[in-house]
């Protein structure tokens, strides 16, 4: 799959041609945003069995990188994509990825670093065919490729800080999309 192939599928989900059509007004505010995660992942994967383009779908990520890291700022935000995407009645979840660091632990009882930019955080999904972002250009971000993703095969993530919680994802992601395949890890790149 290339970056064309993906993107067409991508936008056969309408919440998401909605969301990248926008994407670029919401820069203002969070510079670096990318749409990520399950809405693109699971899109892809219905799509190629031939399932609704949305179903499965729990939430539309979206990843930005500001040095504000207050919760204020990061409220902000969420205001205005909350303004901006309303009309497309779908759980828009919006995140700074310059705070990952600061909620992670409350929520997940371990810690992970500092994150330098909305596309490390991407780079750091627990999943590798999982680490997918497009951003307000178009602009498709795979640092693992995407023949995992077209293959439906799932493999542990080494960039990722929570090993542990990998097998809770795939679990997840096997319950919604049951063809999906586990395998070892990759061959370093």
């Amino acid at each position: 799959m290339n970056d064309a192939d993906f993107l067409a599928a991508v936008r056969r989900n309408p919440i998401n041609a909605a969301i990248l059509e926008r994407l670029p007004l919401l820069e203002r505010w969070a510079p670096q945003v990318h749409l990520v995660a399950g809405a693109l992942f699971g899109t892809v994967w219905n799509v190629g069995r031939g399932l609704a383009p949305a179903q499965g779908i729990r939430d539309y990520d979206l990843f930005y990188w500001h040095p504000d890291t207050s919760y204020e700022a990061e409220d902000t935000v969420i205001r205005e994509a909350a303004g901006l995407f309303a009309d497309l009645n779908a759980p828009i979840e919006v995140r700074n990825q310059a705070r990952v660091h600061l909620w992670f632990p409350a929520h997940h009882g371990l810690s992970r670093p500092p994150i330098g930019s909305a596309r490390e955080g991407i780079r750091q999904f627990l999943v590798e065919c999982t680490c997918v972002g497009v951003d307000a250009g178009g602009e498709v971000y795979a640092p693992c490729g995407l023949e995992d993703l077209a293959a439906g095969v799932l493999r542990p993530n080494p960039h990722n800080h929570t090993p542990g919680l990998y097998a809770a994802k795939v679990a997840s992601y096997r319950e919604r999309w049951p063809w999906l395949r586990e395998a070892g890890p990759a061959p370093v790149r």
